[in-house]
């Protein structure tokens, strides 16, 4: 809240200078207007609120550029996701594999999955098989962020890329 908007009877004052203590928020206003600057609400929890005199506009435009700066330093993580099947043979898994590695080195979460057809869902531990392989395969560059897992007729298992620290 700023200026007129700001319904505390008193404040505890904050300016350039430094804190100049309680007063009634009338007289802090009467000084902002003195400086043709604000009376900005900094925090009003606090009893009494404390309110600062600054350039509304200026302390709007700072905000702004912090959280544009936060956003672009910000990391966006996707999740790829690499498909195997039960009986897959030695040349295919590493195709996957290798698909799987790439994926991680680039920064993103693999999701390998295996879906089970027809009376195979019968042997689930193959699919657990071939996923811990997998995981296996990747544990230097990836730690696994969900164990495997089964969802209705497939069976999942999440890797995530380890911090290189």
């Amino acid at each position: 809240m700023i200026n007129d908007k700001i319904r505390a009877r008193e404040v505890r004052l904050i300016t350039d200078a430094g804190d100049k203590g309680i007063m009634p928020t009338s007289e802090a206003l009467k000084l902002a207007e003195d400086q043709d600057l604000d009376l900005v609400l900094v925090q009003a929890n606090a009893k009494p609120p404390v309110a600062k005199i600054m350039d509304y506009g200026k302390f709007k435009f700072d905000a702004q550029k912090r959280q544009r700066e936060a956003r672009k330093n910000q990391k966006i993580v996707t999740v790829k996701e690499v498909r195997l099947s039960p009986v897959i043979d030695e040349n295919d898994f590493n195709t996957r594999l290798k698909a799987a590695l790439k994926f991680l080195g680039q920064g993103n979460k693999v999701k390998a999955s295996i879906r089970f057809k027809g009376r195979a869902i019968t042997h689930k531990e193959i699919g657990r098989a071939v996923l811990d392989r997998l995981a296996e395969a990747t544990a230097e560059v990836a730690k696994v962020e969900q164990r495997a897992k089964m969802d209705g007729r497939s069976m999942f298992l999440v890797l995530a890329p380890k911090d290189s620290k």
